[in-house]
């Protein structure tokens, strides 16, 4: 059980660079450029992997802070609802690409430092 706990946690690490990697794809694209689909799969895969993750925490002998859980979930899905409802414009507004970063970064600083 031990080995599927690092795996999710290690696609879960996996899906939070690639949110991290899309900002400086979409930096490079530029302002005009359409938003890259790679935000929404690494959103989805935060999402699942940490949904499993914490599924597997009782088998496991894991205590995770349900509260904290809670709040990056809806971070993450906030970033994949932005994503979803600007995906297919032809240009995203301009304030959305700082604005994902930003949850992106606060999520993992809530990970990190919410003890």
């Amino acid at each position: 059980m031990e080995f599927v706990r690092l795996l999710l946690v290690f696609l879960h690490l996996l899906g939070m660079g690639m949110l991290i990697a899309m900002f400086f794809v979409q930096r490079r694209a530029g302002a005009d450029a359409p938003l890259n689909k790679g935000w929404l799969h690494g959103s989805a895969l935060q999402l699942l992997t940490g949904i499993a993750l914490v599924g597997l925490a009782p088998l496991t002998d894991q205590d995770y802070d349900h509260v904290k859980i809670g709040i990056k979930g809806v971070v993450v899905v906030l970033i994949a609802a932005l994503v979803a409802v600007n995906v297919n414009k032809p240009r995203p507004a301009t304030w959305l690409t700082p604005t994902l970063a930003g949850l992106v970064v606060l999520n993992v600083g809530i990970a990190v430092f919410w003890t």
